[in-house]
């Protein structure tokens, strides 16, 4: 373990911690207790130029290594992160508010179970050979998968460390570099990544990071030194970025927001039903893309659902996040607490119904800080914006539907695609609507649940690109065909 830098923190470029040369800093405060946890000096235009340089010198070299070298690095930064895993976790729940319940896990072992699987599959990474004649002595041509350069990854604060390394591991893996901003709220994590793959051997200026705001972001997505941009974050946000990285034809990935449909037939089992739609809500305070913020119930077991329901997101413990019996912490900041409260507000004047939740938690110890209970509504109209508008936060809409064909033409009714699930007993249904069903990721008796080997991304507005899976790969590489004439050459003239 190493010793925390000195505030102001500094960036990372070409291999070591860098003075940014703004003169401007900004303040990272804890979600639960908002006195501020480090004050960290934000990149100039000088200091991304810098980076992109680094990056570009260390990338040549990085590529000439081979898929074998590179894995090992990347396996030794595994390791490295998990001798670190206190660490991190402590750090991303005193940043990110997420309970200490959940960041070992769902953080850190999924960071470094992300660099582990494509360091393994850094030395597959090739093309393919096929001949154009019959008996072979024709022409031939085969193809090169090679790295694009000089890759931008631009972070979200609700999975700060994994995001870091799904980013950066199959960019990497695949021979480039990386320069990597993180969201300003939770900017501190990406440090140790930075220090475990310069410890695990990558060449100075593989893995860079330029701390900021938004600013900072546009100066990576401007940039014409790098090839491509991975983007998690807001719709809206996404298509800025897609619009600024049209001027340099620059490569997209895009994993963007949701409003994802759960869809619970009359022959599920309840109880997984309704662990299926807590984890598709409450988890991370309700702070995840993925959510399945409206839960279609059949109506034969409506009363079932919510029967077992109300009573476990009421039972859900809410607190510090660095206590261990704490279920759920408080939201990322009294800005986004302000915004969800006041989605809640307006879904009950709308005229949904409030079931359970709705406010701020009783317990004194938590008052003034930006904690909401798990919420509950029940609603029929699926034109209000408590149904269309996505909340990012542990607000749970139920919907009651009676048939299989109109739940799956009212969850495939909103512009954005990233996720799904069905909860049945008939497995030939099950994959008959996740056929069905727009999304870029389909759940079938379960929610949430993100193993590296399984592409994950979204359709329509959630998003381009895949992360995670062999899939991602061909998103950091570009195809390159050589084609073998053997024989003479002729010509009509």
């Amino acid at each position: 373990m190493t010793d925390s830098p000195p505030d102001p923190r500094p960036l990372f470029v070409g291999g070591a911690p860098r003075p940014a040369t703004s003169g401007t800093t900004f303040e990272t405060r804890s979600p639960f207790s908002g006195d501020v946890i480090a004050t960290v000096q934000t990149a100039s235009a000088a200091d991304v130029d810098a980076a992109v340089a680094a990056a570009r010198d260390a990338q040549r070299a990085w590529a000439a290594l081979g898929g074998a070298a590179r894995g090992r690095v990347l396996a030794r930064a595994a390791d490295l992160i998990r001798a670190r895993r206190d660490e991190i976790a402590r750090l991303e729940s005193l940043d990110g508010g997420k309970p200490i319940q959940e960041t070992p896990e769902a953080d850190v072992d999924s960071g470094a179970d992300c660099l582990e699987y494509f360091a393994a599959l850094a030395p597959t990474i090739g093309g393919e050979t096929q001949t154009l004649s019959g008996d072979g002595a024709g022409p031939w041509f085969y193809t090169r998968r090679e790295p694009l350069g000089v890759v931008g990854g631009i972070g979200a604060w609700n999975y700060p460390f994994q995001i870091a390394c799904w980013k950066t591991a199959p960019a990497l893996a695949a021979g480039n570099a990386m320069v990597f901003k993180p969201a300003e709220q939770t900017p501190l994590s990406a440090t140790i990544l930075a220090e475990v793959l310069h410890e695990a051997g990558a060449p100075p200026g593989l893995f860079n990071l330029v701390q900021g705001d938004a600013a900072v972001g546009r100066m990576l997505t401007a940039h014409p030194g790098i090839a491509k941009i991975s983007f998690t974050g807001e719709i809206n946000t996404g298509k800025a970025v897609m619009a600024d990285s049209a001027a340099t034809l620059k490569v997209l990935t895009l994993e963007l927001g949701g409003k994802s449909p759960l869809l619970v037939f009359d022959d599920a089992d309840v109880d997984d039903a309704v662990s299926a739609a807590i984890l598709g809500n409450f988890y991370t305070q309700g702070q995840i893309c993925t959510n399945c913020t409206r839960v279609f119930v059949q109506r034969g077991i409506l009363d079932a659902v919510l029967a077992r329901l109300l009573p476990r997101a009421e039972a859900i413990r809410l607190g510090d996040p660095l206590d261990p019996a704490t279920q759920m912490g408080p939201l990322i900041s009294p800005e986004h607490h302000r915004s969800v409260l006041a989605h809640i507000d307006r879904a009950r004047a709308d005229g949904a119904r409030l079931l359970t939740g709705g406010g701020a938690p009783d317990d004194p110890a938590l008052a003034g800080k930006p904690f909401v209970r798990p919420t509950v509504f029940l609603a029929e109209d699926d034109a209000l914006p408590l149904c269309r508008d996505e909340i990012f936060g542990p607000v749970m809409t139920v919907l009651p539907f009676d048939t299989e064909d109109e739940a799956v033409t009212r969850a495939n009714s909103l512009p954005v695609g990233l996720a799904g699930g069905v909860m049945t007993r008939d497995l030939t249904r099950a994959h008959r609507v996740a056929a069905r069903l727009e999304a870029g990721v389909v759940w079938i008796n379960t929610y949430n649940i993100t193993p590296i080997e399984m592409p994950f991304g979204g359709v329509k507005q959630s998003g381009l690109g895949r992360e995670n899976g062999r899939a991602a790969l061909e998103h950091v590489t570009r195809v390159k065909s050589v084609y073998v004439e053997p024989g003479p050459l002729e010509a009509p003239y």
